[in-house]
């Protein structure tokens, strides 16, 4: 299967400063929770990226000195970080790509909490982690410092291998962003004031970045364009636009991007494909030189359509690099059924902000390259001659059936709803999710191609099923079902009252039982099932109060870089918003909540009472099965029973694909002594000698 002509466009080879890159797709800089605490994995990871056809592959932010340090990111503050970094660079390249590393002090951003240094950023101010305490203003020998700082790193960047060296002035959180920002820069100096005194220290960094390594190395600048602030800070329109005039050819190449992660990175849920183009359409107005930008490009023709616009030179991408490594690829083979479409979720970046490797709702692969060693596009042929019944077609079924089938076992799906997919293809119609339904519609384009899997939709699963089937090993992929009584993470027996009024669960709202009139949402799950739901209320015409043990509305999609957007958007549409409230009993008419922190109560009206608190797995089947006699198990030819997903523990979706994955890895989930993936060893450096007196 080859492309169609139209695409061409995509893989034709561009210049960038001293270096070529051998085709359009470039995976800008982008978090993965791994860095210097699990460089293997970091590299193998980055490394897969570049076998999938990424003709750039550019590491996570890199910090350049300690006074700027993020806690788990790269570093290349001396020489003895280099071998961490070549490490990626060389399986970059082992494929063709060009390597690229994202220099970065984050100033006032940071609180320095393992180095201890006072931040430092162009005007004094308060920093913007939770940690009190006050970056100072950097007078003229800190900026010299920083320079010198940043040169060093360059120049160690070449001598790790890379090939694009960037200056990091973007997303809002770095030294040279926050000089160009009227907002945090309030210097009298000339590095203050007018926009061409702002910008002065970002000309000397390209400048000095160019004189140190340009003659082999691209340097790139990543560039903040709008930081959505209006007219307080640097606007598509106005400023942003005037730094590209301004510097727009002393680099060798721009990536464009806006604002913070909540904006730039912004889940399905706010944005859709492709949605920064009305910022960045005028860069390519002001500078000759290649422009990269993102907008979570999964679309092979709106790729092409960037291109032939002259919007972009170069197709950015993080989170369709994550969800697909293999996207380039299978574009230029014409496989474009094949590819697996990012659905926007933001998992990834959760489990960095958690400090944890990263992962992926779409591909259970991603992290698990090195310490695993699962690739995202083979599996190990099968080695039993075990036939496979698995019961349940939602996300960890899918997942099992498609990566057992790809295996090359005989298995059989059964689901006992006509449609297939489960929790995500009833999740899918609720606001704002409807990208979720990309991981059914990917599994069942691969899973239809395949003669050796059976689909059996509107076929229940039951423990005579199992015994009649003939299969030796039966994966129990039931899902769960929400409470109805109140527990979760706030309280652990059940709500008092609660025949009193109706109640309602997600699983009722998802199967079409609406409540009406004044509805109290209670939201002791944290995640977005609550808040969706009650934006479909408010649409219905519901009354909502909303209710959360938390202090924050969706208190987990600080993580996913959605949380404030999310809250803004329950306040607008509902009648009251009650944090750090819980719900302390229910009675006709009314429900009484109960402050967090003193337990002083207060009654609101309600009509009905819907409950998002927690889940519980549907584990009968499984019980039925493994209370039989092993004899009678044995008899039908069944040797092991396992249970997989939301049915071994209900949790996110990205969760139970992996656990489906892991079972069509393994042929079990169960635990075991053994730790069942490779663990970094990373020697510390406590025997390296202390910097002599006087030393930076």
């Amino acid at each position: 299967m080859s492309r169609p002509a139209r695409f061409d466009i995509l893989f034709e080879p561009l210049r960038i400063g001293p270096v070529t890159t051998k085709n359009r797709f470039y995976q800008v800089p982008h978090c993965n929770g791994m860095g210097r605490a699990y460089p293997s994995s970091m590299a193998a990871m980055r490394g897969v990226k570049a076998e999938g056809g990424w003709g750039v592959v550019c590491t996570e932010q890199c910090d350049i000195h300690y006074s700027g340090q993020h806690q788990r990111e790269l570093r290349l503050w001396d020489d003895q970080d280099i071998p961490t970094l070549s490490r990626a660079s060389d399986q970059i390249h082992e494929y063709g790509a060009l390597a690229g590393v994202e220099l970065a002090h984050n100033g006032s951003h940071v609180a320095n909490l393992e180095s201890r240094a006072v931040p430092i950023a162009p005007s004094a101010e308060a920093t913007r982690s939770l940690f009190p305490g006050t970056a100072r203003a950097m007078d003229k020998n800190d900026i010299k410092d920083f320079r010198r700082w940043h040169r060093q790193a360059a120049l160690n960047a070449r001598r790790a291998g890379f090939d694009i060296v960037y200056i990091y002035a973007g997303h809002s959180m770095t030294l040279p962003i926050n000089f160009l920002s009227p907002t945090r820069n309030k210097r009298t100096d000339e590095y203050g004031g007018s926009l061409e005194n702002r910008a002065r220290l970002l000309r000397e960094l390209i400048e000095d970045t160019k004189e140190a390594v340009g003659d082999t190395c691209a340097v790139a600048v990543r560039f903040c364009v709008d930081e959505m602030m209006g007219p307080r800070g640097i606007t598509a329109d106005g400023e942003g636009h005037e730094v590209i005039e301004l510097l727009g050819e002393l680099p060798d190449l721009w990536d464009v991007n806006i604002a913070n992660m909540a904006y730039d990175g912004a889940t399905a849920r706010f944005e859709q494909e492709g949605w920064q183009e009305r910022y960045v359409k005028r860069v390519k107005q002001a500078t000759t030189k290649p422009v990269v930008g993102v907008g979570r490009f999964t679309s092979p023709d709106t790729m092409v359509a960037m291109l032939r616009s002259g919007t972009l030179d170069l197709i950015g991408a993080a989170r369709p690099s994550i969800a697909d490594p293999f996207l380039p690829v299978k574009i230029e083979e014409g496989r474009f059924q094949d590819i697996r479409e990012c659905i926007g979720c933001n998992v990834c970046l959760a489990f960095d902000s958690l400090g944890a490797p990263i992962r992926c709702t779409q591909n259970p692969t991603m992290g698990e390259e090195w310490r695993r060693g699962w690739h995202p596009e083979r599996m190990p042929a099968k080695d039993t001659d075990d036939t496979v019944l698995i019961i349940g077609g939602g996300p960890a079924g899918l997942e099992a059936a498609r990566g057992l089938g790809q295996r090359g076992y005989e298995v059989i799906l059964c689901e006992e709803k006509r449609e297939l997919g489960g929790r995500v293809t009833r999740e899918a119609r609720l606001p704002g999710l409807a990208s979720y339904g990309r991981v059914r519609d990917w599994r069942l384009e691969q899973l239809k191609r395949m003669k050796n899997v059976q689909l059996l939709p509107e076929n229940r699963g039951t423990a005579e099923l199992v015994l009649e089937a003939g299969c030796s090993l039966v994966a129990i992929a039931t899902g769960a079902t929400w409470r109805d009584d109140g527990v979760g993470r706030h309280r652990s027996e059940p709500v008092p009252g609660l025949a009193d009024l109706p109640v309602f669960t997600p699983d009722d709202i998802m199967d079409g039982r609406l409540p009406q009139g004044r509805v109290v949402v209670y939201d002791d799950d944290h995640y977005y099932m609550a808040t969706v739901i009650a934006e479909q209320l408010a649409a219905a015409g519901c009354a909502i109060t909303f209710v959360t043990p938390e202090p924050t509305v969706a208190a987990f999609t600080q993580y996913t870089a959605e949380q404030k957007r999310v809250q803004r958007r329950v306040i607008e549409l509902s009648a009251a918003v009650h944090t750090s409230t819980a719900v302390a009993r229910a009675v006709p008419g009314a429900v009484h909540l109960a402050c967090t922190y003193t337990g002083r109560e207060s009654v609101v009206d309600a009509d009905a009472l819907v409950l998002a608190t927690a889940q519980l797995p549907r584990e009968g089947l499984h019980h039925e099965l493994t209370g039989l006699e092993p004899a009678v198990l044995g008899s039908a030819g069944v040797r092991r029973v396992v249970r997989v997903g939301d049915a071994l523990g209900p949790g996110i979706i990205a969760g139970a694909v992996h656990s489906g994955h892991l079972f069509a890895r393994t042929l079990d989930t169960a635990l075991t002594d053994r730790t069942p993936y490779r663990r970094e060893n990373v020697t510390p450096d406590w025997d390296r000698p202390l910097p002599s007196k006087g030393a930076v």
